[in-house]
């Protein structure tokens, strides 16, 4: 029987096979897992509840009514201590096998707890992940702006200055401490790829930002005043 076939089942049947199979020396492999499957695992659950409470307010009832038993055949005298005393084996019988069911059906309900509650964490860190990667489209779309912005050389808005803004204000946690870290800095360090530049390429590069740099496309470090290359040589070329 598989997961498919056990969610067609009618809340009897299910309860019927959770019962069957809930003590694990007894249990067929195939069927548990087909009730623990995530698409059946909550029905599971409250099937197991619903046992479970059934058979504790059982144990309870039982329980008063056996001391309202002991009441009423102490009151009768020596025929009804005799009375009490006889029924009393046939009590205790069904008390063990009534515990022992009943704590079957709790250890059932319990691994089931477990794993509901380990499906949901899982689910929960699905979702989260699903809402960084949200989070890091927007970022890089607020980053794009900004970048388009400054190469048009147009003059930016309020709007425009607040929503960049978004970037140094808004965060996520990251690291066992969860400490926040701005969106901005997610982007340079986590959610941007960049690609290695060969060391010639960059050499090349930084030639080209320093010749940017410079005043009418001369380095900085030649700054100065220009000499003729005959100067004082006697031809007055200075």
């Amino acid at each position: 029987m598989d997961a498919h076939q056990i969610a067609s089942l009618t809340d009897e049947e299910l309860e019927r096979l959770f019962v069957d199979n809930a003590h694990p020396p007894v249990r067929d492999p195939d069927v548990w897992a087909a009730l623990t499957h995530p698409d059946n695992l909550q029905r599971t659950r409250e099937i197991a509840a619903g046992v479970h409470q059934r058979t504790g307010h059982t144990l309870r009832r039982r329980k008063a009514e056996r001391d309202q038993f002991q009441q009423d055949c102490f009151a009768r005298g020596a025929a009804g201590k005799k009375e009490w005393f006889d029924s009393r084996a046939e009590y205790e019988d069904w008390k063990r096998r009534a515990g022992n069911f009943h704590q079957t059906i709790q250890r059932a309900m319990s691994e089931i707890t477990h794993l509901l509650r380990t499906a949901n964490r899982a689910q929960g860190d699905r979702g989260a992940g699903q809402q960084r990667e949200t989070l890091r489209k927007l970022a890089l779309a607020i980053q794009r702006h900004q970048a388009t912005h400054a190469k048009a050389g147009g003059v930016a808005e309020q709007a425009d200055y607040e929503l960049w803004r978004m970037l140094d204000t808004l965060g996520v946690p990251v690291g066992d401490d969860q400490a926040l870290v701005s969106l901005r800095t997610m982007l340079d360090i986590y959610w941007t790829d960049v690609i290695p530049v060969p060391e010639g390429e960059g050499r090349q590069a930084e030639a080209e930002r320093t010749m940017r740099s410079a005043p009418g496309g001369q380095s900085g470090r030649y700054a100065g005043t220009p000499s003729a290359r005959y100067v004082h040589n006697g031809k007055n070329l200075s």
